[in-house]
């Protein structure tokens, strides 16, 4: 570790830009962050990744993936796959050197300027706050084919769908984000311990599904192999990517984790090696079970290929019931990340003072988690799946473009900021991640860049009128 110097005073005629090491000592990054407790260890940060990342993308968002691409869907999940490593990569080596609860956010703060990372941050709004709407909806769908399963009767359309899909509110879906808000005011032992077994029984219920699928495998199921071209793979891996989603979040807990600088980088790596093995093992499975025209545009496809391979509703119940409990795990897991970089945000005055304070009963942002409660219940009840899934990525890939070009100004501009991680072959690593983040936004398609441009210039407009007038950061350098 490298050792604390004075902070340099802002840039107030450039742009503004947040020491690293006046992050480090305002977070407490190496004692004890900001009143949040260091309860996590490298078991816990690796669940609460697999926990942020498995979920509707691979329950629910498989079916959509392999509508676009085929049997090639395999490829589709290599390709965003690699995407995730080569941006993990910049991860790791941005939450070894400034292990804080901001991810994202703070890294361009600390590289790119203040005006950018309060965008990066709106962009995180996406990636972890409207997720928590998607995956909410895709773990009502399940709750229901688990109803069905176990009594034969499903809740009325009108209660568990928004109107977009036949209903008039989601109700299922408003219940999974308060339960986990529920937990999540509790503190942070307990949401982490309950994330660790909810991520263990959902790669066994994965792995019991690849062995179920794989006993009906017929290899004539995956030709013609790339039925729909390389468009087709292009527009694949852009949906799969959502299945990604979350890995990030592992940084947000740079505060909360024992040894960050260490277990940090290590927990990245594994969750996103372990997620992409499952993902490619049951695309296969389920592909090679029925084929791709009977699971594409299926919501809880791989409970149908389930009753189908054993000619029964028993093992597709069961399951259900691993879906119900792991997309409920990844609300948990998103809703913490994004309260997290709320607290950062308000710590530096852009986003108002409530999203900062932590309760000194529990240790936990409690306002601030049940303000995000509140806020992302409404889409989820009232919003269809596929409205969100490409504005969720786009949103992600965004805040991934920045935090590759992020490794490369801080090595140029503070050298000697060094964690336990260091990206390989830089700076090419770090340019690839760019290359293939904006590949993949180019395939999300034209009308989503225009839904994200136009929530872009309404974030500007938020700091513009609001953020940079009360940004603490000004005020120090105005004061000195």
């Amino acid at each position: 570790m490298s050792p604390l110097r004075p902070p340099s005073p802002p840039h107030l005629s450039g742009p503004r830009i947040k020491n690293p090491h006046q992050l480090i000592a305002e977070s407490g990054a190496d004692l004890e962050g900001h009143g949040l407790k260091r309860t996590m260890g490298l078991f816990q940060l690796v669940c609460f990744g697999v926990g942020a990342v498995v979920g509707t993308g691979i329950f629910v968002g498989l079916s959509d993936s392999v509508a676009e691409a085929g049997p090639a869907v395999v490829v589709s999940f290599v390709l965003a796959a690699i995407t995730c490593i080569f941006t993990a990569f910049s991860f790791a080596e941005l939450g070894s050197a400034i292990p804080v609860s901001g991810s994202s956010y703070s890294f361009a703060y600390a590289t790119l300027g203040e005006r950018v990372a309060f965008l990066v941050g709106w962009c995180l709004l996406l990636e972890y706050g409207v997720s928590v709407s998607a995956v909410a909806v895709g773990w009502s769908q399940y709750v229901n084919e688990l109803l069905d399963s176990m009594f034969g009767a499903q809740l009325p359309a009108a209660l568990s769908a928004g109107p977009g899909d036949g209903g008039v509110i989601n109700l299922p879906a408003v219940l999974v984000v308060m339960m986990a808000a529920t937990l999540l005011a509790r503190g942070v032992r307990e949401s982490a311990g309950a994330t660790a077994a909810m991520a263990v029984l959902k790669i066994t219920i994965l792995v019991l599904f690849c062995v179920i699928a794989f006993t009906a495998f017929e290899h004539g199921n995956l030709t013609p192999f790339f039925a729909q071209g390389a468009g087709g793979v292009t527009a694949g891996a852009s949906l799969a990517f959502f299945s990604y989603i979350g890995f990030d979040a592992i940084t947000t807990a740079g505060e909360e984790v024992r040894n960050p600088r260490r277990n940090i980088p290590i927990a990245i790596m594994v969750c996103i090696g372990l997620v992409t093995l499952l993902y490619c093992a049951v695309a296969l499975a389920a592909i090679g079970a029925l084929g791709p025209k009977a699971v594409a545009d299926q919501p809880a496809a791989l409970s149908i290929v389930v009753d189908q391979v054993t000619d029964s509703t028993v093992g597709g119940g069961i399951i259900a019931f691993g879906a119900v409990v792991a997309i409920a795990s990844v609300v948990l897991a998103v809703m913490y990340g994004q309260t997290r970089i709320l607290m950062s945000m308000s710590r530096d005055g852009l986003i108002p003072r409530v999203f900062e304070r932590v309760s000194p009963r529990t240790s936990t942002p409690v306002a601030n988690t049940w303000i995000v409660a509140v806020v992302f219940a409404v889409p989820a009840a009232f919003s269809s799946l596929d409205v969100v899934v490409n504005l969720t990525t786009i949103g992600a890939l965004a805040t991934m473009v920045a935090v590759n070009l992020a490794v490369i100004v801080l090595r140029r501009r503070n050298p000697e900021v060094k964690g336990s991680f260091r990206v390989p072959l830089y700076p090419l690593s770090p340019l690839l991640g760019v290359g293939f983040c904006l590949y993949l936004m180019y395939g999300t398609g034209w009308s989503t860049w225009v839904q994200f441009a136009v929530f872009l210039a309404v974030g500007s407009a938020v700091y513009a009128f609001y953020g940079r007038s009360r940004s603490r950061l000004a005020a120090a350098g105005a004061a000195r």
